[in-house]
């Protein structure tokens, strides 16, 4: 029995031995792909950076799922990369960084409800992130829709309020809402961060 016992013992240690090394040679591979892959990038040769990850690609791979999501996309390939972008969220569901990343190719073919879904999804996970806050705020102010815009840029101006681009973005939205006061305010604010700048001048020019 005993020599039963050690017999197994033995068995699965050579057998985790043999998972470890097996794990390196797929973790070199890995990295000598991802490296002959940023080198291509880094000469423009996209198709050649794209094949190098393809070569060496597996479904269940985060980081090529997520890698490849970014060069199709650089590449034009938008229905590609959305696919690829979409396999990193199932295999890391809680990822910002993919979700940010499909938002790309979708709105690059036209989806802007999806990305408006894919800006929500992380803010339930990061209500606090301001790339997310601030480009739903720009999406609806270019819709018109001025009052779901605010909620957004409000909570930008205040993360960051010195911020030119959410400061600018939210004095005319408070101005499209007529909350002329306010507008005068955060023109003003936003003078401070660019003193020339023409669309904060432009703005206090309608209030006046």
């Amino acid at each position: 029995m005993k020599k039963q016992i050690g017999s197994l013992v033995i068995t699965g240690i050579l057998f985790s031995l043999a998972l470890q090394s097996g794990a390196q040679v797929n973790y070199k591979t890995l990295q000598a792909a991802f490296e002959k892959s940023y080198m291509l990038e880094w000469k423009n040769d996209r198709t050649a950076a794209i094949k190098a990850l393809k070569d060496v690609y597996t479904e269940d791979s985060y980081e090529l799922n997520l890698r490849l999501g970014w060069m199709t996309y650089q590449e034009g390939l938008f229905t590609e990369s959305a696919a690829y972008y979409q396999k990193a969220i199932k295999l890391k569901p809680y990822s910002i960084e993919a979700k940010f990343g499909l938002a790309y190719p979708v709105s690059a073919l036209g989806n802007w409800d999806q990305v408006i879904t894919l800006y929500n999804d992380i803010l339930q996970i990061d209500p606090q992130n301001t790339l997310a806050n601030y480009r739903l705020g720009s999406i609806y102010y270019g819709r018109e829709d001025y009052t779901r815009a605010e909620k957004y840029l409000e909570k930008v101006a205040n993360l960051w309020p010195f911020d030119y681009d959410s400061m600018i973005l939210y004095a005319w939205t408070t101005l499209k809402l007529g909350k002329y006061r306010e507008a005068q305010v955060l023109f003003n604010k936003v003078l401070l961060i660019k003193p020339t700048d023409e669309s904060a001048k432009e703005g206090l020019g309608l209030i006046r």
